[in-house]
């Protein structure tokens, strides 16, 4: 069986009317009709209708970030397999819970953190794995910057038919509806997600992890430093950002809007550097072809959706497991806490805990859920 579950039959994202590809269910439900031809693509506005079928083996959650936790757990509980898009959770509390579930339940979880399956960013983790750098002393990782300004109209609107705003909210407060943070735009205000910070620490900080040896563990201390705010009170998240991370044995991380985009790695004997599409490297003939990168081989994928159907099939570990999406958005979700603090935290990545820090952990652990039936 096949089915969309939106809460919005027809929109077409911050575009204007008409303009661009249609999106929400009944769109949705067209593309699946035409890819299948026939007309069984059942539409839901509500996740757990949805989940109630007895047809399904496994969903895909797209929705905005407040939404990945509650949607995800409920799948997991419901013996579904899941392909949740990055960053895993909005909350911290959130990501725990799941790992934990997607052990306990024998899960068949990925991350939509896509770089795992595309050829440079293995090439690159194998070459820092297999210690072609040296040892590792600095990991700088670049984000773009944020939004000062809002991206779309501000006007505030009457809910549109077809909307059902009051569940698209979901466990997040309910705020004015406009074009300038709803569709395309919501991430920048903290109700719904954490600005460019936490929409792509799980893309470029996954691959840093992962070339660290760290994609199950993470750093000993977390500062935020250098956070600029938006102009304006449409949003609240960061505009320029600097992470700073140390790990343990002397690795220091920064994660940066000001920083080079992507990953690169800092050893003794040189560096690698690795974006989208390309990499770079201080010895070029660590790049040449055929060069033999060392016995540490990375997760091999043939692509990030079909390696996803496979371990279905399979009921092997998927390229971006659980554990590791938790993991690389973590330092994320500590320097938020740093930020509104205002002071560095001290991490167990082992216990997964602040250190001597109540008020730290508290903000950490929350989950301020709105009843919203």
């Amino acid at each position: 069986g096949v089915a969309v579950c939106d809460v919005h039959d027809h929109h077409y994202r911050e575009r204007a009317w008409g303009e661009g590809r249609p999106l929400g269910a009944k769109p949705g439900k067209q593309v699946v009709d035409e890819k299948y031809g026939n007309t069984d693509c059942a539409i839901y506005s509500d996740y757990r209708q949805l989940f109630e079928r007895q047809d399904l083996d496994a969903v895909m959650i797209a929705t905005p970030d407040h939404w990945h936790g509650i949607i995800t757990l409920a799948a997991i509980e419901s013996g579904l397999d899941v392909y949740c898009e990055k960053p895993v959770t909005h909350k911290f509390a959130e990501g725990q819970a799941i790992y934990r579930a997607v052990a306990e339940k024998g899960t068949v979880f990925q991350v939509g953190s896509q770089q795992r399956s595309e050829t440079v960013f293995r090439q690159a983790v194998e070459l820092i794995r297999n210690g072609h750098v040296g040892k590792l002393s600095r990991v700088e990782v670049g984000l773009p910057a944020g939004y000062s300004a809002p991206q779309g109209s501000t006007e505030v609107e009457e809910i549109p038919e077809g909307l059902d705003y009051n569940a698209w909210c979901g466990p997040s407060p309910v705020l004015p509806l406009m074009k300038a943070r709803h569709h395309r735009w919501w991430r920048w205000h903290s109700a719904y997600g954490g600005g460019n910070l936490m929409d792509w620490i799980g893309h470029h900080n996954d691959i840093a992890h992962w070339g660290m040896g760290c994609e199950n563990s993470g750093p000993v201390k977390v500062e935020a430093k250098g956070w600029t705010w938006p102009e304006t009170n449409v949003y609240d998240t960061p505009v320029d950002y600097e992470v700073h991370c140390e790990y343990e044995g002397g690795m220091t991380s920064v994660i940066s809007s000001s920083l080079k985009k992507g990953a690169t790695w800092r050893g003794e004997n040189g560096w690698v550097s690795v974006d989208r599409g390309k990499i770079d490297a201080s010895d070029p003939a660590l790049l040449t072809e055929g060069f033999d990168r060392g016995e540490w081989k990375a997760y091999s994928s043939p692509g990030h959706q079909r390696n996803f159907i496979d371990c279905i099939k399979s009921r092997k570990e998927t390229a971006a497991p659980a554990e590791n999406g938790h993991r690389s958005i973590t330092p994320g979700h500590l320097v938020w806490v740093s930020a509104r603090l205002g002071r560095s935290l001290r991490w167990d990545p082992n216990k997964e805990s602040v250190i001597e820090d109540a008020e730290a952990t508290s903000l950490l652990m929350k989950l301020d859920y709105r009843d919203f039936g």
